[in-house]
């Protein structure tokens, strides 16, 4: 079975929770929108620490290291049968410094042209109602578990 493991990051402005989520990049996901963000993730081994690849995927994802009381979060499972293991932490960064790593596709498919893109193209703070509209469904567990976790100390 495959898996991934990612980070959400939220911050607060006065008393409002806002989640860092990210957007695919390459040509599939070029003119999507409502469920089609996510949180930085990417695939890990079982060999491998599920909270160390996290990490090492959010760096890939945005360029930024990130450090904090990381919160584990439930796993939740993908239509394709994935599991994705997720950490939240509180950690503010700016969107516009977001650097991601690339990947290399076909593109046309079957024009042997190969062409890259950014593994996300784009990045965006959201406020809970808009991030649950803009997350894949899958993953819209995360932002209602650390809601839970986190409105008793608001």
């Amino acid at each position: 079975m495959k898996q991934s493991a990612g980070i959400l990051l939220y911050k607060f402005i006065d008393v409002t929770i806002y989640f860092l989520l990210v957007h695919p990049g390459g040509p599939f996901w070029k003119n999507k929108d409502l469920e089609s963000w996510s949180i930085p993730k990417g695939e890990f081994t079982d060999d491998e620490d599920s909270l160390g690849a996290a990490k090492r995927e959010f760096q890939e994802e945005t360029g930024f290291e990130i450090e904090g009381d990381f919160i584990k979060l439930e796993p939740v499972k993908l239509k394709s049968g994935k599991k994705v293991f997720a950490w939240a932490v509180d950690f503010d960064i700016d969107v516009a410094l977001i650097k991601s790593n690339e990947f290399e596709i076909e593109w046309p498919p079957k024009s042997g042209s190969f062409k890259s893109f950014p593994e996300i193209d784009r990045a965006e703070w959201f406020q809970t109602d808009e991030a649950l509209k803009k997350i894949n469904p899958a993953q819209a567990d995360f932002i209602i578990q650390i809601v839970s976790k986190i409105s008793g100390s608001l």
